[in-house]
């Protein structure tokens, strides 16, 4: 068992294992769901047909349909069937569509403009999922009517503490999502894993996992020394001309390493922010220094949109003129969709694979990346 927490232990002497109520049976873990790659949360399965989930400092009991809560069972309980979910963590969004239960996703914090998935924007558009407002001030009342099963946040939600209380006060199990605490990036589209629990669907998310991993799995990286790999600077320009960069050891530079490339900036290039962004901005002598010589530019649309030429790049500053990158035709842009799409972690270290690897030179599409000339 990857995890002993002390509620679990409670749980386990209130239903027999100490002498408060003896003549109750033991909660009896069976085994662990098994995770390839997350690590910011882990499920223990029992043999009621319950679990135990872990996240973090926070553990629910979940109870399948038709199953029984043990008797003074301490922990908040989550059961199914599961329904009108309140999804306030966008990166989740995607997953839940993967493994075919979007409808199950009935309220969420970000409004149609906000989104990039064509099946979320679609689903708003017909009304099937509605915005009640942002994740500090949600529509209680919605909340209510809607018979609401389950309030899945992200750990902004510990900038408003008394958010989380008033949900739970209505009697709604809150998970706070720490996908975006994983280290590796493909533990972040693992968590589907655990929406496939709570929704009856855990084989399919298993399957899909494997599925939407498989490409990543099949790369063959050569043999290339990491300090004789190609170069890659990953930036967009913000409207005062700054540069905005992923920190190192962000998921982004991460899987820069797994597709065989190397991200440019180290830790000692930078005086790193001290916050647990994992972006910062840096000057644009502090970036020339560093990323001029790098093989690959590859330009982060999210932020200020994306860049349809060469001509745009220079635009925003004239030193790209100077880049071996630009001089190279190496630059590369994002589309739009990869942020919101969680599951296409893999797709994306594929496509910088073929990039560092050189075969994503004649004209064929990529999945999230377009050369920009």
């Amino acid at each position: 068992m990857r995890k002993q927490c002390a509620a679990l232990a409670a749980l386990i002497l209130l239903t027999g294992c100490g002498s408060a109520v003896p003549e109750q049976p033991a909660l009896s873990i069976t085994g662990q769901m098994p995770l390839e790659y997350a690590s910011q949360f882990s499920v223990d399965y029992c043999a009621d047909g319950c679990a135990v989930i872990h996240i973090a400092s926070d553990d629910y009991l979940f109870v399948p349909e038709g199953g029984s809560i043990p008797a003074q069972n301490p922990l908040p309980v989550i059961q199914q069937p599961q329904g009108d979910i309140y999804l306030a963590s966008s990166a989740a969004m995607d997953l839940f569509d993967a493994i075919g239960s979007l409808n199950a996703v009935t309220m969420t914090s970000t409004d149609i403009g906000g989104w990039t998935l064509p099946a979320v924007q679609d689903a708003m558009q017909r009304g099937d999922l509605v915005f009640i407002g942002k994740y500090s001030a949600p529509d209680y009342e919605a909340l209510t009517e809607s018979g609401c099963s389950l309030a899945i946040e992200n750990t902004m939600i510990s900038h408003s503490p008394t958010v989380r209380e008033q949900i739970e006060s209505l009697g709604i199990p809150v998970i706070v999502e720490r996908s975006s605490y994983e280290q590796h990036p493909l533990g972040r589209m693992e968590w589907m894993k655990l929406y496939g629990l709570l929704l009856g669907k855990e084989e399919a998310a298993a399957e899909c996992f494997a599925e939407k991993t498989a490409g990543f799995h099949a790369l063959s990286l050569s043999d290339i020394p990491y300090a004789e790999r190609k170069t890659a600077a990953f930036f967009s320009i913000t409207a005062n001309g700054a540069v905005n960069i992923r920190k190192p050891g962000d998921y982004i530079s991460q899987m820069i390493g797994l597709a065989g490339g190397r991200y440019i900036f180290t830790a000692d290039d930078l005086h790193i922010d001290d916050n647990a962004l994992s972006t910062m901005n840096i000057q644009m002598e502090t970036f020339y220094a560093s990323a001029k010589d790098a093989d690959i530019l590859i330009y982060n649309s999210t932020i200020e949109g994306q860049l349809d030429s060469i001509a745009e790049l220079i635009g925003k500053s004239p030193v790209f003129r100077d880049f071996a990158a630009v001089q190279n035709d190496a630059v590369w842009c994002t589309e739009q969709n990869f942020y919101q799409q969680t599951t296409g972690a893999a797709d994306m270290m594929t496509d910088l694979n073929r990039i560092f690897s050189g075969q994503a030179d004649g004209t064929e599409q990529l999945t999230y990346l377009h050369r920009i000339h």
